[in-house]
């Protein structure tokens, strides 16, 4: 596992080296009594998911909409 430490407002990036496209930019947006709060950058065809979310849809299992 990749550990990186930011501060509100920063940025990583997943994929874009090499001549590869941006996947996704994740941003830190807030930092409030030990939650953060990100925003997700991605072009339409990438799905973002909460891991309970992706694990029940790898599972086969429905999947409410919120």
């Amino acid at each position: 596992m990749l550990v990186l430490s930011r501060k509100q407002s920063e940025s990583i990036v997943v994929g874009g080296t090499n001549g590869s496209r941006l996947l996704v930019k994740v941003t830190v947006l807030e930092i409030n009594n030990g939650m953060v709060k990100l925003g997700f950058d991605a072009s339409p065809d990438v799905p973002i998911h909460r891991l309970e979310v992706w694990e029940r849809i790898q599972s086969g299992l429905s999947v409410k909409s919120a």
